[in-house]
């Protein structure tokens, strides 16, 4: 923990999630309470039993914490309150611990629509989505709130067509990704993630004149991104995303702002 000493009045955040081994978010929280000098402590806990583990903050008084997957959806039933937003995606992956209150945020959607519109306009963008677990829901959501012409594909069409019905929007089966010319893809699906890097969603063909943005962060650059960048499309990694969820779930809990720069240098010389 370098110069923070950890005492009775240290503050203890915490990610859940089953499988927690390859999470990077206890050291890019830890460097960033470091670099501000905060006294909290960040630890990662893998959970089968997630309503015990809920128990299990209020019994200790954790302050913050980060859920991943399997628990995003399932965490929802046991908070006390859940800000709209994420009671609209139906997912929850920040819990902040306001005096012994339990409250649910959603931090990926932001994080995601950040990253996107720091190199697009969104409005009208012509966006096909790859995948219709988690992640994809809370995305689906931010584009459709900026008005993004938006079609969701996935590999179980009927997952793909509950998502799109909520929201309004075009659905279909992955193959059929080759069918649409858009503007922005987005990958949300596994493939390309560590070990299975070689992985790719669609054929290295179909990316052309496009703004290409894969959520998968390990390794640093995807296959998908490394073939779209050859193909001169414009690209996001998914460490920008990844970063810009965990400073909003940062700022939640400390009430500071993020050391944005720290964090994402933590993480890309860890993944490199």
């Amino acid at each position: 923990m370098g110069h923070n000493t950890i005492t009775s009045t240290t503050k203890l955040c915490a990610i859940i999630g089953n499988p927690i081994e390859h999470s990077l978010s206890p050291l890019i929280h830890n460097a960033a309470f470091e670099h501000l000098k905060l006294n909290y402590v960040f630890l990662a806990f893998e959970v089968e039993h997630l309503r015990e583990a809920v128990s299990g903050i209020r019994a200790l008084n954790l302050k913050g914490v980060s859920v991943t997957i399997p628990h995003k959806v399932e965490v929802m039933d046991y908070l006390d309150d859940i800000e709209e937003v994420a009671r609209r995606i139906g997912a929850v992956n920040t819990i902040l611990n306001q005096e012994g209150r339990l409250l649910g945020y959603n931090t990926d959607w932001s994080g995601a629509i950040k990253a996107l519109e720091g190199k697009v306009e969104l409005k009208n963008k012509k966006t096909i989505l790859l995948g219709a677990g988690g992640a994809a829901r809370a995305i689906a959501f931010g584009l459709k709130e900026k008005g993004a012409d938006l079609t969701i594909l996935n590999r179980t069409v009927k997952k793909a067509e509950v998502l799109a019905s909520e929201l309004n929007c075009q659905w279909g089966g992955l193959e059929l990704v080759e069918s649409f010319k858009p503007d922005i893809l987005i990958n949300t699906t596994s493939l390309g993630m560590y070990p299975r890097v070689d992985d790719l969603p669609v054929k290295k063909e179909f990316l052309k004149d496009m703004l290409v943005f894969d959520i998968v962060y390990n390794p640093l650059k995807t296959h998908l991104i490394r073939k779209a960048e050859q193909n001169g499309c414009a690209t996001i990694p998914g460490v920008e995303m990844f970063i810009n969820q965990a400073a909003l779930q940062f700022e939640l809990w400390t009430g500071k702002k993020a050391p944005l720069g720290l964090m994402k240098k933590v993480v890309v010389e860890k993944l490199s």
